[in-house]
């Protein structure tokens, strides 16, 4: 395999999870009665699709083919996250925690590609903004998470 579709493959793997996120914070959103959490979810959502619009530019600058959809483990949290705010007393508590684990989780997988020193610069740069701001994202979720 060569290196751009190796670089590429990575990338259509960060699309899916990052349309997997978006498809979870509109879960998310549609699944709390507080406004200020239905505003955040509202806005992570919107930030991944803005994110998958990104990823699929770089990799169309491969000139890889883009990989469309969701994860079949992404459909899978979302299943069991719908069954857990069903069932789940302070569901607001419980979906807040899925976030946090979910984006733990993504930046764990962003700084793994981003560990591979030979990224060129615009591919570096842009997941590392991405990166960035998911631990944004999480570094909120968990003083929501405090506050609830």
């Amino acid at each position: 395999m060569n290196y751009t579709k190796e670089v590429s493959n990575k990338l259509n793997d960060l699309l899916t999870k990052n349309y997997d996120a978006e498809a979870g914070y509109k879960l998310a959103k549609d699944k709390v009665e507080s406004n200020r959490l239905q505003d955040f979810f509202e806005k992570q959502q919107q930030e991944r699709y803005n994110f998958g619009h990104e990823l699929k530019n770089e990799i169309r600058s491969y000139g890889e083919e883009v990989d469309k959809g969701t994860s079949v483990k992404g459909d899978a949290h979302r299943t069991w996250m719908n069954i857990k705010s069903t069932f789940t007393y302070d569901n607001e508590e419980a979906i807040l925690e899925e976030a946090i684990r979910g984006e733990k989780s993504a930046v764990e997988e962003y700084n793994e590609i981003l560990s591979e020193t030979t990224l060129p610069p615009s591919t570096k740069s842009l997941l590392t903004k991405h990166r960035d701001n998911i631990q944004g994202a999480l570094n909120k979720v968990n003083a929501m998470e405090e506050i609830a």
